[in-house]
């Protein structure tokens, strides 16, 4: 019987330290524990992709577009797994990952030795809003809000709302405050 009162009490001091270090990791800004598939952007403007979860993977692809949005698809101790809009996927460290959220316009439009399709960025959500600027495919946007059908994104000094169903980076009716 104190036996089976020793391991217990051992489970509940296991547990605690595991509750106060999940907190920890919350407070310290991790992204530990949240909810996949999700968007964020690439920090850097060079960032390596591996094949695996840590530094003895071989690299597989190097991104070269600081708020390059990407899906974090799983996570796994510092590393989290993306995806970018071509579908391209591998490991990075979640210390060259952003919460800032981008979007890029038309990705699935991009085809070698076309004319880029372009994209108005409307003075108010709706399809009467009088353009404030045309933006080109493949062109990163900062995204500020998303209503479900329409995002206010800004692309350099332009801004505007542009439909969320011509951006990848958000997620099919997600709406963002």
């Amino acid at each position: 019987m104190k036996k089976a009162r020793i391991i217990a009490w051992s489970l509940v001091l296991w547990a605690g330290s595991l509750a106060i270090s999940v907190q920890a990791v919350s407070q310290d800004g991790g992204t530990q524990g949240k909810k996949e598939p999700r968007f964020a952007s690439l920090k850097a403007s060079k960032v390596n992709l591996r094949k695996g979860p840590g530094l003895k993977y071989p690299i597989a692809w190097v991104f070269r577009r600081a708020g390059l949005p990407v899906k974090i698809v799983r996570e796994f101790d510092a590393w989290r797994e993306i995806t970018d809009a071509e579908g391209t996927t591998g490991w990075v460290l979640r210390t060259l990952i952003s919460k800032r959220r981008t979007a890029q316009v038309l990705p699935w439009s991009l085809k070698p030795g076309q004319l880029r399709a372009q994209e108005p960025l409307n003075e108010w959500p709706g399809q009467g809003g009088r353009a404030v600027a045309l933006v080109e495919a493949g062109v990163i946007a900062d995204v500020h809000t998303c209503d479900g059908t329409w995002c206010n994104v800004s692309v350099n000094d332009f801004r505007g709302y542009i439909s969320q169903t011509k951006l990848w980076g958000v997620a099919k009716g997600e709406i963002l405050e």
